[in-house]
């Protein structure tokens, strides 16, 4: 049976811990670590959860210099359960969907999604017959990311440009996710919020976690503060977008980050594991030397970390990734060579600033990660 213990640091981190198993005090990561991190880098909150042989830890993290103790005590209150904008990483979530439904027969990765749904916002309906399900998830659509603001009433209608041709480059586009979602819910004759929520959330036990405003996120939503430190409220989204519209906990997500762990071999969420033959170069035209180590994978980004064996000798392993960046709300997931994984929720513009001293603290190492994004 599984436990939870509930453990209190000190005044501004509440900690949780759930074991599957017995536990090592190695095994424990010092979240007491992270609180002069965020202090230092002026991140509101920080949420996170460590996965280590078995057992998930997990914790939510105030910063004092934001947030008085009564405004902090009322947070604690639902510690765990606020929840924060997942932004980007809401496409991992419909990007192992769509895997699963290639495993099931339901849509085939090579397959031109014009052929599953309409191409009536694409000014050049010629490029728009070459997309396939495999070319978003791998973000070689030859899209741009938006079009317009996807949160704007203009988004629906507005025309889409390409900006290189399809499977010529990688271009990190939502664009290309929105048209695969209009796909998918084409194929099940469902709107994706009760796709995930039958696939995804119920079966994983995500009760916080949907791409849609639930009546619970009025108590439970927490609010993005920008650079300036200005509080910007918890953000609208006006229509469910797999994309960047999910909201969720570090606890729920890491269940969900579990479930990819276990189907690392199996079917085709495995290809969501393997790298594309080229580099993710971020900025087409313009490599930089953190791109050679950084692929993509069928939804899911890859760090190559290559080491130096005893007699002189490399290996190559790789770490799985993605972030999220929705202006005032960032977030980052990673999972390590021996599967151990954390993920971190921010409702802060400065949220990616922390990148390095996290995965310091929480994997021993840095990664090529922090530069692609930040840089």
């Amino acid at each position: 049976m599984k436990k939870i213990f509930n453990i209190t640091l000190f005044a501004a981190i509440a900690v949780s811990v759930c074991s599957c198993s017995d536990k090592t005090s190695s095994d424990f990561k010092d979240f007491s670590k992270l609180q002069p991190v965020i202090e230092k880098d002026s991140v509101p909150i920080m949420q996170v959860a460590y996965l280590q042989n078995g057992n998930v830890y997990t914790a939510e993290l105030y910063n004092p210099n934001i947030y008085s103790n009564g405004k902090i005590d009322s947070l604690k209150r639902h510690a765990g359960e606020n929840v924060f904008q997942a932004a980007s990483l809401s496409k991992v979530v419909f990007a192992y969907i769509v895997n699963k439904m290639a495993d099931a027969g339901e849509i085939d990765l090579d397959k031109p999604l014009y052929e599953y749904t309409d191409i009536k916002r694409f000014t050049d309906t010629v490029k728009a017959k070459q997309i396939t399900a495999r070319l978003v998830l791998e973000h070689r659509t030859g899209l741009p990311n938006w079009s317009e603001s996807p949160s704007s009433d203009e988004w629906p209608p507005s025309p889409i440009n390409f900006k290189f041709a399809p499977d010529s480059c990688f271009g990190y586009s939502g664009e290309g996710f929105a048209f695969l979602q209009r796909a998918v819910e084409s194929i099940k004759g469902k709107d994706i919020e009760q796709v995930a929520r039958e696939m995804v959330f119920e079966p994983l036990g995500m009760r916080n976690s949907s791409y849609i405003w639930l009546p619970k996120y009025d108590s439970l939503a927490v609010e993005g503060y920008n650079w300036n430190l200005e509080n910007r409220g918890v953000g609208n989204m006006p229509r469910a977008n797999v994309a960047y519209s999910m909201r969720t906990t570090a606890t729920d997500y890491m269940k969900f980050m579990q479930e990819l762990i276990s189907n690392k071999k199996a079917g085709t969420i495995a290809q969501m594991f393997k790298p594309y033959p080229t580099c993710a170069v971020r900025y087409a035209g313009e490599p930089r030397s953190c791109d050679s180590t950084i692929f993509w994978g069928l939804g899911i980004g890859t760090n190559k970390i290559t080491s130096t064996n005893a007699d002189g000798t490399t290996k190559d392993s790789y770490a799985y990734w993605h972030w999220g960046d929705n202006g005032n709300f960032k977030a980052l997931f990673i999972i390590l060579p021996d599967n151990s994984a954390f993920v971190y929720f921010t409702n802060s513009a400065h949220g990616h600033a922390i990148i390095n001293d996290v995965t310091a603290i929480l994997a021993g190492r840095t990664f090529d990660i922090e530069p692609w994004i930040n840089n």
